[in-house]
């Protein structure tokens, strides 16, 4: 389960409770910090957590300051420094030399357009969202808060704001969805300044795993812990179970020739043949590669397998250029000595996460720049 998942299924057993809480959000980090924006965290009023901002040095803090949001029944921004070596709470512990800027939000279960009943909307999405967080640095001011979840075709929840203001959030949240980043700008109203934090929410990732052999099992619950959607199909129902794979993984009984007409694909669906039938990895294959919007095939075997594999395609007449084979990762994971079958997984994991974010999957040690790139992360101003 995700996160922000686990956050909202939180929410929702305290809110039958009617047991007070309190969302914390990241909103703007300038600097070095072990989570980035849009990390958040749910706060009850008896102090329990779910989610977290940080790698649990701000925790503490953001506990006693959630509750006195809480107690106010008033939104709050707080500032972090953690380059402050002369805070003995913070600064001279953390290390990370950023300022962190986290926003305290009390929830009205009575309000429908709350912030976790907005965020109810990432639930099930198969489509990018972006999340508009309205605040100000100013801590005298008014902070808006979590306001709008916008989808990318202009499909709006929450509440819209003044007109002006509004046409210049939806720009903000039409870049943030063109580009797949998140945008920060500040919006100068007469004499008042606002800031906007726009999110991309990006759908978990699909993996289709093909095979449901004893190495599938490790797979899944690694790719579960990472909050992925999992499918996994084969043909054999000894196989492929629910007594086999106890997770929240969905299950497909399928001839190989008939592995897509129950999925779905898209740009976010990534599979792994590993079947250990060759003529069934090979039918699938097949499929896969006259699907254009899938970005990953992986290949589990020896670089042999995969040759004999385009040898009988070419021979079957199917048109193998090399844009459609730079899809294919064969064979599949990363180069880390990987033997037995959870290092193997963690492997194929890795390579995926790499693809996901166009990384280089190299020691971070040999980068010499910050770990989290620093573009779009400053304010752009927008006079209205």
């Amino acid at each position: 389960m995700r996160e922000l998942d686990a956050i909202i299924a939180k929410y929702n057993s305290l809110k039958k409770t009617e047991t007070e809480c309190v969302l914390a959000t990241v909103v703007h980090v300038d600097g070095s910090s072990y989570r980035r924006e849009g990390a958040r965290m749910l706060i009850d009023e008896y102090g329990n957590i779910t989610g977290a901002i940080s790698g649990g040095c701000l925790e503490g803090d953001a506990l006693r300051k959630a509750l006195h949001a809480l107690h106010q029944q008033k939104n709050k921004l707080v500032t972090y420094d953690t380059s402050d070596e002369e805070d003995a709470i913070i600064g001279a512990q953390l290390g990370c030399n950023g300022i962190i800027q986290v926003l305290f939000e009390p929830l009205d279960y009575r309000d429908g357009f709350n912030p976790c009943e907005l965020l109810k909307k990432t639930l099930n999405q198969k489509n990018p969202l972006a999340i508009v967080v309205r605040f100000n640095l100013n801590k005298l001011k008014e902070q808006l808060g979590t306001k709008l979840i916008i989808s990318g075709d202009s499909e709006i929840y929450g509440r819209k704001s003044e007109k002006e203001v509004f046409n210049h959030i939806l720009d903000q949240a039409n870049l943030a969805l063109k580009n797949r980043t998140n945008q920060f700008a500040e919006f100068l109203v007469g004499e008042d300044t606002h800031y906007i934090f726009t999110e991309v929410y990006l759908p978990p990732v699909k993996l289709i795993i093909v095979g449901a052999g004893n190495d599938a099992q490790i797979l899944v619950q690694q790719a579960d812990l990472l909050g992925w959607d999992v499918v996994v199909t084969d043909g054999r129902p000894t196989h492929a179970n629910k007594e086999r794979f106890t997770s929240s993984c969905q299950i497909i009984v399928s001839k190989p020739e008939e592995t897509l007409n129950n999925i779905e694909v898209d740009d976010h669906s990534f599979f792994v043949l590993m079947s250990h039938n060759y003529n069934y990895d090979l039918a699938v294959l097949k499929l896969l590669l006259k699907e254009k919007t899938i970005p990953y095939i992986g290949i589990l075997g020896p670089l042999k397998k995969y040759q004999r594999m385009l040898k009988n395609l070419e021979e079957e007449g199917l048109d193998l250029n090399r844009k459609i084979l730079n899809k294919v990762y064969a064979p599949v994971g990363l180069e880390i000595g990987a033997e037995t079958p959870a290092e193997i997984g963690l492997s194929i994991l890795a390579e995926i996460q790499s693809i996901l974010t166009g990384k280089p999957a190299s020691p971070l040690r040999e980068k010499s720049a910050p770990i989290h790139e620093r573009r779009n992360n400053q304010f752009k101003a927008v006079r209205i």
